[in-house]
């Protein structure tokens, strides 16, 4: 009996730790009720689930267990990433203007208003602390930093792009939120006042009062907060309209024909932010390879290309500056301006790319 009781008192305790530090509470809420019934009307929700434009092409999976195969030494980086410190809430500028924080999260600034996109600040990209944690160099920017928040937008449900912790501290700053369908309910289990929240299927828009025009676009990719469920909520790019200005985020996405079909229908761009990392032959179809952004960018019609997604998690088994180092030649080629700029250094539209190479040590 003494076993059995020390045995409960230490799963209650463990339980008790979790809950206490946000894991459960962290994992959102699938949608449920009224609202999963409004998804079962929607073309792309089939089955109890959302689905891509393109079948997945997970028969080209090289093998289901290359996570357990070694990481190379280079998957982190072996100093701090240089940064620059920025002063966000007196940022000005006449064009937008562009503050990437490492991975996906950026921070635009516009005549229109403030728009903040798939902001991670906790310095790890997972439901418990200590896992996946941020690179070196790319911790020194905070939820405090940011200004009032016209516009939050976020591209879909993963950790790394969804981040409670993040968001429970930026809530009482964020006007509105602009999301894909089904995250509302992750939102609303947090607090978010469902007024302020605004759900997109592909191709819907939405525009704010201060100006601010923004439509959510197809991407090819996935959703899920556990092992239990997948796609119950969409996934999105977007194209940010800010006055004469017109910018494009594309979110997780594997490459495919939807580049060029937004280019036709919401082009020509002024920049385009799109992934450059965290590829790996165990998820071929969901983010971009070696270089393809570069060619995205083209098929987008865009004027210069902002790689994202990189420089700052370890995701897949790639060295940590392997995106930037394969995209730079691949927008040579094909004559694509290419933007890089530190984290935390400013880039307004317009301007000259940053092409300082930063990046090149192990």
């Amino acid at each position: 009996m003494g076993y059995r009781y020390v045995g409960i008192t230490i799963a209650a305790f463990m339980l008790t730790a979790i809950v206490s530090c946000g894991v459960v509470r962290s994992m959102g809420q699938d949608p449920y009720g009224d609202e999963l019934s409004r998804l079962d009307t929607l073309p792309n929700y089939k089955n109890g689930a959302f689905e891509n434009l393109a079948e997945r092409a997970d028969s080209t999976v090289k093998s289901k267990w290359l996570f357990l195969r070694s990481k190379p030494e280079t998957i982190r980086p072996s100093r701090a990433l240089p940064w620059v410190k920025t002063d966000l809430k007196t940022l000005r500028a006449k064009a937008p203007t562009v503050v990437w924080f490492g991975h996906s999260s950026l921070l635009i600034k516009t005549g229109q208003g403030n728009i903040l996109i798939d902001p991670i600040f906790s310095d790890h990209a997972g439901p418990v602390p200590g896992v996946m944690t941020a690179f070196a160099g790319t911790k020194h920017y905070h939820a405090e930093d940011m200004p009032t928040i016209d516009l939050l937008i976020i591209s879909h449900d993963h950790y790394d792009h969804l981040d409670y912790r993040t968001l429970k501290k930026l809530k009482s700053k964020i006007k509105m939120a602009v999301v894909p369908m089904g995250i509302a309910a992750d939102l609303i289990y947090w607090g978010f006042d469902p007024k302020k929240i605004i759900q997109l299927n592909w191709n819907e828009s939405a525009a704010l009062p201060g100006g601010l025009k923004v439509t959510a676009t197809p991407a090819q990719h996935k959703s899920n907060r556990s092992y239990k469920t997948e796609n119950k909520t969409l996934w999105a790019s977007f194209v940010i309209q800010a006055g004469n200005y017109r910018l494009f985020y594309s979110g997780d996405s594997g490459y495919g024909p939807l580049f060029k079909q937004i280019g036709q229908k919401y082009g020509p761009f002024d920049l385009a932010l799109l992934e450059c990392g965290q590829y790996s032959p165990n998820w071929p179809w969901t983010h971009l390879w070696l270089g393809q952004a570069a060619q995205a960018a083209v098929d987008l019609n865009a004027r210069m290309l902002q790689p994202v997604h990189w420089g700052k998690f370890e995701e897949a088994n790639h060295p940590w500056n392997e995106p930037i180092e394969k995209l730079v030649p691949a927008a040579e080629k094909l004559h694509m301006p290419l933007n890089v700029p530190r984290i935390g250094e400013p880039y307004t539209v317009g301007e000259p790319p940053k092409t300082k190479v930063w990046w090149d040590f192990d």
